[in-house]
């Protein structure tokens, strides 16, 4: 197993078990999500810190804010990576009225799309980065009017932080829509896909890596085409890597994952096992990628990935949280 890797699986396991000690009452798959954040940055959970920032904002914040939603402990956990998270919180909570001004609908989505934008774009290209958000948005309203709904508000802001242009990116999105649905069928995950490999600035040659992941992780009895998997087996396409050595990877973490206590199968779904594998897969190729390059030549879709790979998780979460509430209250 890659080292790398290793160190980072590590981590997730013991952060979550960290997290789930001082966050017994919440949901299990956002503390995996919280201890996944903070094992991608290859630092140990601080749950002192996330409760400080959970505290914030609830001070900042009504009983019924959206902040406060499924996807709270994860938010809170991003804030208290960073230097002065107060004042992060206070730019996301302003992105996220203006964003509401825009015709955003309020929701966990919006949440963390107001957050990206906040965290990725300087103050005074706010509005504007708002505004290309919301024209990447209507535009995949226009071509997909029963697929596209708050669940794309995220990728929607990755496309506004980019340097794309609206018209010829929707295009794309598109191109890949139809080619690919004969593989995916007609359907929101598709439409993630699509976003994706966008942002990621998808080759030749990505239709043909999809097919070999896919038939390589089915062969190990890995199915990562399915609900909300998709998007990451996109990111895992356009990694600059043989697809064969990616499958491989993706096989050892989840057999390493599968190993250990909070892990098991009457714990964690083999989808979500699959999601926390791969993030942990993405986030180390990207950051070696990155590493390999100077500064100046690090590409606009390279630093596309290191944010898509982050909404990612956090749209895959956000899903996986509003389906347990859904089936708990039912």
């Amino acid at each position: 197993m890659n080292p790398i890797d290793q160190n980072r699986l590590q981590l997730l396991v013991s952060n979550m078990h960290a997290i789930k000690k001082e966050f017994a009452w919440q949901s299990a798959n956002i503390s995996r999500l919280a201890a996944m954040l903070y094992a991608a940055e290859e630092k140990e959970a601080d749950p002192a810190a996330i409760r400080a920032c959970q505290e914030q904002i609830k001070q900042s914040t009504g009983v019924f804010s959206m902040f406060r939603g499924n996807l709270a402990l994860g938010i809170a956990a991003m804030l208290s990576l960073e230097n002065d998270p107060q004042a992060l919180l206070n730019e996301t909570l302003d992105v996220y009225e203006e964003m509401k001004s825009h015709k955003f609908t309020a929701s966990d989505y919006l949440v963390v799309a107001a957050y990206e934008i906040a965290r990725n774009t300087e103050p005074s290209r706010r509005t504007e980065t708002i505004g290309r958000a919301k024209t990447f948005y209507d535009g995949m309203k226009e071509n997909h009017p029963f697929l596209t709904s708050h669940d794309d508000y995220i990728f929607a802001a990755m496309l506004g932080l980019s340097t794309l242009e609206p018209g010829p990116a929707l295009k794309r999105m598109e191109q890949f829509y139809t080619e690919l649905k004969p593989e995916f069928h007609a359907s929101n995950r598709l439409q993630a896909l699509t976003q994706v490999l966008v942002l990621g600035d998808a080759g030749l040659d990505t239709t043909r890596r999809l097919a070999e992941l896919q038939e390589g992780l089915r062969g190990r009895k890995l199915r990562m085409d399915k609900e909300y998997l998709l998007p990451s087996l996109g990111l895992l396409a356009l990694l600059p890597a043989e697809t064969g050595t990616i499958v491989d990877e993706i096989e050892e973490a989840c057999t390493y994952l599968r190993d250990q206590k909070g892990f098991g199968s009457w714990s964690v779904l083999q989808q979500e096992l699959l999601l926390l594998a791969s993030g942990v897969v993405i986030s180390r190729s990207v950051g070696e990628a990155q590493r390999n390059l100077t500064a100046p030549a690090i590409s606009a879709a390279l630093t596309n990935l290191v944010i898509a790979q982050q909404a990612t998780m956090l749209a895959s979460t956000a899903a996986i949280a509003a389906i347990n509430t859904s089936a708990s209250s039912s």
